[in-house]
């Protein structure tokens, strides 16, 4: 059987956040910069797809497949380490302290955005034909997209940032209920299906995605959309990263560990002479881990 019941997910959960703050510098800088340029060439690729056939739907159901790539190679993505890195020091792991755990999200942060930018150049470069050109028609889509999800928000002042800030918050939920389907299947095809799902709802509701929009952004700016540095920092990225944090930790992270690790004693009435059930220990660090 592939599936992994959720008391055992839980744990492999904790494994692979213990890991990801372990992991070298080095090796986390690699592995988030890829990351984010397999995912940001798929969104480039799902806006492609949409402006080209009018049918964004579609974009949504293609834009998985730079997920699918990154999660099934072992790379990494601020909005998933947002989710797995603190049930590792809620779980009293050694070494794994507060300190450890915002060092890989900034890591892991840098990065994501040199992988993001740098795909945000090679894309801007094809759209433009190396800038000798007025942007192709996906460009100006790009640019659009930038100036909607930048001045748009602003336009709404308070309302707005607050909507910014939820779509922040529903965004990593779906995100990171991708990233703990990675490992709920012990099979590639099970992995493939479960993380699918919650990346196409995100993608085609629109909700905020702080890796895709430090692609979506950076393009913008250098195909001539308008809206500044200041406006993309102010309006998107940093209240989307808040947001980010917040949906991918508090609804997928802390809700598993509660119910499946911490689980609450059964109500069920205890039974005379019933032979108690054998506790499983906790598996140590040196177990075999399943990362996503």
């Amino acid at each position: 059987m592939t599936h992994v019941q959720p008391a055992d997910l839980v744990t492999r959960m904790i494994d692979a956040g213990e890991a990801k703050v372990h992991l070298s510098a080095r090796d986390t800088l690699i592995r988030a910069f890829m990351g984010a340029a397999l995912l940001t060439i798929a969104a480039a690729f799902a806006v492609t797809v949409s402006t080209r056939t009018g049918e964004p739907l579609l974009g949504a159901v293609l834009f998985p497949v730079g997920f699918v790539m990154l999660y099934l190679l072992g790379f990494d993505l601020l909005t998933g380490v947002f989710t797995l890195a603190p049930l590792a020091w809620l779980a009293k792991r050694p070494g794994v302290t507060v300190g450890a755990v915002l060092r890989n999200w900034g890591l892991v942060f840098v990065g994501n955005l040199a992988g993001a930018i740098m795909v945000a150049v090679l894309m801007a470069v094809y759209f433009t034909y190396g800038f000798s050109t007025e942007p192709s028609e996906v460009g100006q889509a790009i640019g659009v997209i930038g100036e909607g999800r930048t001045v748009g928000y602003a336009d709404h002042g308070a309302a707005g940032m607050l909507t910014l800030f939820v779509r922040g918050v529903l965004c990593n939920w779906m995100v990171s209920t991708g990233v703990v389907f990675a490992m709920v299947s012990t099979s590639v095809t099970g992995k493939v299906v479960a993380m699918w799902m919650p990346v196409m709802l995100f993608f085609y509701m629109g909700f905020e995605h702080s890796i895709v929009n430090m692609f979506l952004f950076p393009s913008g700016l250098l195909l001539g959309a308008d809206f500044t540095v200041v406006d993309y920092l102010v309006w998107n990225e940093i209240p989307t990263v808040i947001g980010n944090l917040v949906g991918g930790l508090t609804f997928v992270g802390l809700v598993m560990y509660a119910t499946h690790a911490r689980t609450a004693p059964s109500r069920r009435p205890a039974v005379a002479g019933a032979v108690a059930e054998p506790v499983v220990s906790e598996p140590t660090a040196d177990r075999e881990r399943e990362l996503v």
